[in-house]
């Protein structure tokens, strides 16, 4: 079993640590991550300037290849460049905090796990939910390896993807695991405005209380009940609801210089 194992919080993040130590006897793993962190980054790829890859030691132990890019440029170039032989899973974690709702449109570590479906390659995106007051990496890296275990034994379809959040909770407080939908509404989040020595106004984004928000079946409603939340994703976004409505209307001369009169 090949492992291709990226994150966003970069290649010295604790939680890519914790799950890399955690999946080591389930196959072959080869870290590629971003030298720095890339939170929030989305499905960004680079190429107003050259990626590096290099070879990333710590305590004297190799532990991976740094790329100075986005988490998507990881899964490129590791599967493209680094890796002899495409992986036969590509995981993206452990993110340190949920990526539920509409927070998957930001996150880098959801981003790399789609490009990987993109890609052809079946992938899972994992975080570990610290809004509480609960944050034991170790901890969450267990219950990930269990929940990637169960997962492999399935045998995902090329190109698939599954994304999986683990509640701010010990393991054994736990309730199990829940098949979700993504949370498909606005957090309503604000900014905090500010003022520099300067006398100049900035901006910090003010990060909303998931607690408060729940739709029975979601996402953030499994996690914020203590349940394990997964959630088949697809980057395909087309609207069939709205394809065939769209697809009906008048069309007719739309590239004529005629005054529209309608």
């Amino acid at each position: 079993m090949r492992i291709l194992l990226t994150n966003d919080d970069g290649i010295y993040a604790p939680g890519i640590a914790a799950l890399k130590q955690c999946i080591e006897d389930l196959g072959e793993v080869t870290v590629v991550a971003p030298d720095i962190e890339q939170s929030g980054v989305g499905h960004s790829i680079t190429f107003s300037y050259p990626l590096r890859i290099r070879e990333v030691h710590l305590n004297n132990e190799f532990i991976g290849y740094g790329v100075r890019g986005s988490p998507a440029d990881c899964v490129k170039l590791a599967i493209c460049e680094i890796m002899k032989e495409g992986p036969d899973i590509v995981i993206s974690g452990l993110n340190m905090g949920s990526n539920v709702g509409i927070h998957i449109f930001y996150s880098g570590t959801v981003a790399a796990a789609v490009e990987a479906a993109i890609m052809g390659f079946p992938s899972i995106a994992v975080s570990f939910d610290i809004s509480g007051d609960y944050d034991d990496v170790q901890d969450a890296a267990r219950v990930a390896k269990n929940v990637i275990g169960r997962i492999l034994k399935h045998r995902l379809p090329k190109g698939s993807l599954l994304n999986v959040n683990i509640p701010s909770i010990p393991s054994d407080q736990m309730k199990g695991m829940r098949v979700t939908r993504q949370f498909a509404h606005d957090f309503q989040e604000t900014f905090s405005k500010r003022i520099d020595p300067s006398g100049k106004a900035y901006y910090w984004l003010v990060g909303t209380d998931k607690s408060l928000h729940h739709e029975e079946g979601t996402d953030i409603s499994a996690i914020n009940e203590g349940y394990i939340s997964v959630t088949p994703l697809r980057y395909d976004l087309t609207n069939y609801h709205l394809f065939q409505e769209v697809k009906d209307w008048n069309w007719d001369d739309i590239t004529s210089y005629k005054e529209n009169k309608e």
